[in-house]
């Protein structure tokens, strides 16, 4: 073959490969079980992957319970038991929970029961940000505390998760050695959320100058700004996909600083991800 032959088939198989990982891939089933720090990723995931041109994207199934565990949600009876017929069923490709504290046997529960009929379901478990900043306030549901978010400092804040973000990543790495494959995976918003809060300290946000601003009370319950940043982190870790330069989602297309924000929580969301060693996403 000559030379100019073979390049011009190298550059097309080249384009080939380019335009095939650049299309969207194709929709996946999403089962969710969680409580008030996660409940509403679905809607934002929708929005995301549907402005990301993917087709199929699709919420079999959603359990809501406020300040729950994951055991709540196995324990579920009736037609409150929204998990486990959708699991037996083996149709669904993702698994999304949120457990508050460990230990918290429903995870494993449900990580058994899927693979069991679903052997390539994937598990996504989803850090989040300390209720009231601190695990010993949440344990005594700080009735009528306040809290000074905007004196925490990068440090202060990053001690006071280090013990959970540990706890999430030792027993995800036992449930992958116990079932002998990489089926549970980390969605790290609640470091993500950190970066946030210490681009915020640096006053690096876009019309975001305090801390309090992102959460709505005391304990801790996000604001737009979170939400869309925790779901582009599940968007990363379901589809494997970078988030930036997706277009502005509908929760932040209201505010003036909407395309600058939109970029940061974009980026803040896959570096956290790609940083992660258990999110099962690297940086190309």
């Amino acid at each position: 073959m000559k030379r100019s032959s073979l390049l011009r088939l190298l550059v097309c198989i080249s384009l080939a490969t380019f335009a095939e990982a650049a299309a969207p891939p194709a929709g996946l089933r999403i089962l969710t079980a969680g409580h008030s720090f996660h409940v509403w990723m679905p809607g934002h995931l929708l929005d995301i992957t549907t402005k990301a041109g993917i087709t199929g994207h699709h919420q079999d199934a959603l359990s809501a319970i406020g300040g729950s565990r994951t055991i709540q949600h196995w324990d579920a009876v009736g037609d409150k038991q929204k998990i486990k017929p959708a699991l037996i069923e083996g149709k669904a490709d993702v698994l999304t929970l949120s457990p508050i504290y460990l230990p918290d046997e429903g995870i494993e529960n449900f990580v058994k029961l899927g693979l069991e009929h679903n052997p390539a379901l994937r598990i996504t478990i989803q850090e989040f940000w300390l209720p009231f900043d601190e695990q010993a306030l949440w344990a005594t549901k700080a009735k009528g505390v306040t809290i000074d978010r905007d004196a925490k400092t990068n440090t202060q804040l990053r001690e006071a998760h280090a013990s959970y973000f540990a706890s999430i990543d030792g027993h995800v790495r036992m449930l992958n050695k116990k079932y002998g494959k990489t089926a549970v995976f980390v969605v790290p918003s609640g470091q993500a959320v950190l970066a946030l809060r210490e681009r915020i300290i640096q006053g690096g946000v876009p019309g975001i100058t305090k801390q309090s601003d992102l959460f709505s009370d005391p304990i801790g319950h996000p604001r737009e700004q979170i939400k869309v940043l925790a779901a582009y982190c599940h968007y990363a870790v379901i589809y494997g996909r970078n988030p930036i330069g997706l277009p502005i989602p509908d929760a932040l297309s209201k505010l003036p600083e909407a395309a600058q924000l939109n970029t940061l929580l974009q980026q803040l969301a896959w570096d956290a991800v790609t940083q992660h060693p258990l999110s099962g996403v690297k940086a190309i």
